[in-house]
């Protein structure tokens, strides 16, 4: 059994830069914490610092073992505000980790329905590379992930990929940038500036090989692993850039530009993994079940339509 006053002995050192400033905080002798801390290293069987001159660095498993002692350690803060509240102020805690590919309008409208559960939802996001989060999934540093691709079969992490929704791919540009543009869609893509999702995207591919099919070659100025950051750049005038088509109005609306043409031939797709087969997190059912009844159709943008005409 892992002794956790030594490890939080240990957090504080690393933490601290030292024996000395941590002893003094944690009210022990100097003497007394070194002792500790040699347990404990002792009980794993490795080095957690190795001395450089008169400093204390740590060694990887150092690095390591605090990562998790970091983890553990706001957990517990965590638990213990959670308690010190009234029960009508406690939220249920719901990590939600967004790959970058994945639009922010979508993570924003699929991630809606968990803020309106009767029991109150605190919302905490991370957005990342998909592999990078399905690494925190697997030590359940997460709840659920949202990602525009299923759980790779080449990851080695147990969880399931449950479809949200897909939709065609609409191209979008600045107003400057489409007043230059002439003929018909496609074709009016052919020689003009294009931004690319970078390669973590499962977007990317699907849409170079249908650009070419159409026999389309624009000019690729830009790749972006973030989308809004691409869409910020397609907002300046930078180039066109692609945005699914159910969420086009948004975009519009958001970073005042103008859909030039759409396809279904492509269709972009969004997927919550989790490490449960069947969902029993309030949230991420709330998630699921919101998707399904028409976030992605044609009903959805409809229905914003006739908000935005009121």
């Amino acid at each position: 059994m892992l002794n956790y006053r030594h490890l939080h002995y240990f957090w504080s050192v690393a933490k601290c830069g030292g024996i000395t400033r941590a002893s003094e905080r944690l009210h022990l002798t100097p003497q007394t914490l070194s002792g500790q801390l040699g347990q404990f290293e002792q009980q794993l069987g490795r080095p957690l610092f190795r001395r450089v001159g008169r400093r204390m660095e740590l060694t990887e498993t150092g690095e390591l073992a605090l990562s998790y002692a970091e983890e553990i350690f706001q957990v517990g803060a965590e638990l213990e505000e959670m308690l010190s509240r009234r029960p009508e102020q406690r939220r249920l805690p719901f990590r939600v980790g967004i790959a970058d590919a994945v639009p922010k309008t979508i993570a924003h409208r699929l991630l809606s329905p968990a803020l309106s559960l009767p029991e109150p939802v605190r919302l905490l996001c991370r957005a990342d590379r998909l592999d990078r989060l399905l690494a925190e999934l697997a030590i359940h540093r997460l709840d659920m992930v949202l990602a525009d691709r299923p759980l790779p079969a080449n990851m080695d992490v147990k969880g399931y990929s449950h479809p949200l929704g897909q939709c065609g791919v609409a191209f979008l540009a600045a107003p400057n940038l489409a007043a230059q543009l002439s003929g018909s869609f496609p074709a009016k893509l052919d020689g003009a500036p294009l931004l690319l999702p970078g390669e973590d995207s499962a977007l990317r591919t699907p849409l170079l090989r249908w650009l070419e099919r159409q026999k389309v070659r624009p000019r690729i100025v830009g790749e972006f692993d973030d989308s809004a950051l691409m869409k910020a750049f397609g907002h300046s005038g930078r180039g066109i850039f692609p945005a699914p088509a159910a969420r086009a109005r948004e975009v519009e609306r958001q970073y005042g530009t103008i859909t030039l043409g759409q396809t279904d031939d492509v269709q972009e797709r969004f997927f919550a993994i989790s490490v449960e087969r069947l969902l029993t997190h309030p949230a991420v059912v709330a998630v699921s079940e919101g998707a399904r009844r028409g976030l992605f159709g044609d009903e959805a943008n409809d229905r914003e339509a006739a908000h935005c005409g009121e």
